[in-house]
C-alpha cells in the first residue's frame, strides 16, 4: 500500500510567511506612528508598551507555532489512527 502523501502547501516555500511577516510589521509599525502622533506624553509609555506586546507575541507565534504544512500532517495522522490504521 502507499502511503497517503500530505499536500504541498504555498507556504512551504516561505513565500507566505515572509509576506505575512513584512506586511503584519509595517501595519504595526504604522499603528506605532499613528498611536504616538496621537497620543498625550504621560500616556505614550503603556501605549508603547502595548504595542511591543503585541509584536512580541507575533514574533513568538512566528517563530514558535507549526507552519500549516505541519498542521495538515498532524491532522492527517490523526485521521489514520483515528480510523485504525497504522500507528
Amino acid at each position: 500500500m502507499s502511503e497517503p502523501s500530505t499536500p504541498v502547501l504555498a507556504e512551504g516555500r516561505w513565500f507566505w510567511r515572509r509576506l505575512y511577516v513584512f506586511v503584519s510589521s509595517a501595519v504595526l509599525w504604522s499603528l506605532l506612528a499613528w498611536a504616538v502622533s496621537r497620543t498625550s506624553p504621560d500616556q505614550m509609555a503603556a501605549v508603547a508598551r502595548g504595542l511591543m506586546g503585541l509584536l512580541g507575541l507575533l514574533l513568538v507565534l512566528y517563530l514558535v507555532a507549526p507552519s500549516a504544512q505541519q498542521i495538515v500532517s498532524i491532522l492527517a495522522d490523526l485521521r489514520l489512527r483515528l480510523a485504525g490504521g497504522v500507528r
